[in-house]
């Protein structure tokens, strides 16, 4: 191994440990209550190595939310179905939306240390949300599901539609109650509605 490969195989390592405690420290911890320097330390790294990776403790928390959404992401194009491919439009929108609602209500802790109106594709307030490139995944997957089954309908404002839901505010407070499962069967309502069975 190279010594530029050396470097590169440490920083990943690093990279990997830091989000890893972070990950562990949301679990114990109030997302206010955990420091750059209680990261480092967990993650058994310098506070320096932490800064010049993610550059402050939002930019850490909003990689690990990244981070979360990559994998989904993989789910949807190498997975298996409904999630993956091989399943019915209907299907496949149905478990997209149930993944999406159970990965930010298992992540309140880390949405909370984002702030408000952070879900997933929290964006810097100059950039607007629809150029995040986890929202425009995630829009162009939903909108391609409903038009593969309903070309009569407004596909793309219908993903944005669906999508907007996960970012206000009465939908947020519902998963920090708990309503997760509420919320699931209101979107597959929602979407029976939109894609009948054929």
């Amino acid at each position: 191994m190279t010594e530029p490969e050396r470097l590169r195989a440490d920083a990943m390592r690093n990279r990997t440990a830091i989000l890893r405690a972070t990950e562990e420290l949301l679990t114990r911890y109030h997302p206010q209550q955990i420091s750059m320097e209680k990261v480092a330390a967990a993650a058994g790294v310098g506070k320096g190595t932490v800064f010049h990776r993610f550059g402050s403790r939002h930019g850490l928390m909003r990689a690990l939310m990244q981070e979360r959404a990559q994998d989904l992401e993989i789910a949807i194009t190498t997975g298996p179905p409904p999630l993956g491919q091989g399943a019915p439009p209907r299907a496949r929108l149905l478990a997209f939306l149930t993944a999406v609602v159970e990965m930010v209500a298992r992540n309140k802790g880390l949405l909370a240390a984002l702030g408000p109106a952070a879900p997933v594709t929290a964006v810097p307030e100059q950039e607007p949300r629809e150029a995040h490139p986890v929202y425009r995944s995630w829009h162009g997957h939903i909108s391609h599901l409903i038009h593969q089954q309903r070309q009569d309908l407004d596909a793309d404002m219908l993903a944005h539609v669906l999508l907007a839901t996960l970012h206000s505010e009465p939908i947020l407070n519902a998963l920090e109650r708990g309503d997760g499962d509420r919320l699931i069967h209101t979107l597959h309502d929602l979407v029976a509605g939109l894609m009948p069975d054929p």
